[in-house]
């Protein structure tokens, strides 16, 4: 009777045999996939087959985290929703009073026979990139000379002064930020209404207002705002806020150190401000009256002593003579002699003036007494 194992245990090729086998077929199929790429195919259509399973996988997943996402967005809106709803409200409040005030305004001015002093028109714009120098802090817009955007105009968003235009081309324009270590804005403090300039710094993160007497009332925490003396930015357009006063005694202006109200750098989508100021140019600088009258006055007098010294020496030869002669030696030269001649001339004239006149007039005045 032969006796043979069950099928289960019956046994193949050997376990060495095996693992060498499908580490060169893994080996084989590793270099193919990655020099010719022969697995591609394979792997589209297995990822397509499993797509399925894997999405019903991962529902349990999507369900937890949708739940999660749905309680925190909901949270969070309605804080979203109450927050604006609040400033909703103040912001209706702050229109009614705007309102009334603009109302006020037009009918005082009215009142007064006065016009508006300027109007802005505004154009929005979003910045393209920063410019390559690190020296400055300048970006591009996306707006230039085609769409109306004009050399000096200034650049907002809704917080507050961004910076200015400084260069234009037709399809793109540059603008300097506010914190550029060149950039001035004429400013004022809303408080005590005290005018001043405010400067960038070359570290580019605050501002400083300059010339600010040591006797002036600026406190921290006080809110700077354009002039609008300059013709260039509309007044009131929030630009700083004081963080620190430095007051020594032996300067005469205090230091005063400001950061900017608006996210300079942040800043995205900006405004850019088409101002346009009414109020007529600087006067030309002309002479005053009291100055005039007193230079008319010196001429006249001139004139008249001109005048009368013609006279003088008119009836007196000799002394006209001897005035001439001293002119001529102060304002001759001390090297040259040249003085000297013409009151030698001078006296000879004289001399010859006194003696024929008289006899020359005499003769005939005897003669004709004579003949009768």
């Amino acid at each position: 009777m032969e006796y043979s194992p069950p099928p289960l245990f019956k046994q193949g090729p050997s376990a060495l045999a095996r693992l060498l086998f499908f580490v060169v077929l893994a080996l084989a199929l590793l270099i193919s996939d990655a020099r010719f790429q022969t697995l591609e195919i394979v792997r589209g259509v297995l990822g397509a087959g499993l797509y399925p399973l894997q999405r019903a996988a991962l529902v349990p997943r999507d369900i937890f985290m949708g739940a999660a996402d749905l309680a925190v967005t909901s949270a969070t809106l309605r804080s979203e929703n109450d927050k604006l709803h609040t400033k909703d409200l103040q912001l209706s409040q702050q229109a009614n009073t705007a309102a009334e005030l603009a109302a006020e305004n037009a009918h005082l001015r009215a009142l007064l026979q006065l016009s508006q002093r300027a109007t802005t028109q505004s154009l929005p714009a979003e910045i393209q990139y920063d410019t390559r120098d690190p020296f400055t802090q300048k970006v591009v817009i996306g707006r230039g000379a085609q769409q109306g955007i004009q050399n000096g105009s200034p650049v907002v968003n809704e917080d507050g002064v961004i910076g200015q235009v400084t260069r234009v081309f037709p399809l793109q324009a540059e603008v300097t930020l506010l914190t550029d270590k060149d950039q001035a804005v004429p400013v004022q403090i809303v408080r005590t209404g005290l005018r001043s300039v405010i400067y960038g710094t070359p570290k580019g993160d605050t501002l400083d207002l300059r010339f600010v007497p040591i006797s002036a009332d600026v406190q921290t925490g006080d809110e700077l705002v354009t002039s609008g003396l300059d013709g260039l930015y509309p007044p009131g357009l929030p630009v700083a806020k004081v963080v620190r006063v430095d007051k020594q005694a032996d300067t005469a202006f205090a230091r005063v150190v400001c950061v900017p109200v608006a996210p300079v750098r942040g800043a995205r989508q900006l405004l850019v401000l088409h101002y346009v100021n009414d109020v007529p140019p600087r006067p030309s600088e002309e002479p005053d009256a009291a100055t005039t009258a007193k230079e008319a006055k010196k001429k006249g007098a001139k004139s008249v002593d001109g005048k009368g010294a013609a006279d003088k020496f008119a009836t007196r030869p000799g002394e006209k003579a001897a005035e001439k002669a001293v002119t001529e030696k102060s304002t001759a030269k001390p090297v040259e002699k040249t003085p000297a001649k013409p009151a030698a001339a001078e006296k000879k004239s004289a001399a010859a003036e006194k003696k024929p006149v008289p006899e020359k007039s005499a003769k005939p005045q005897a003669a004709s007494g004579a003949k009768p």
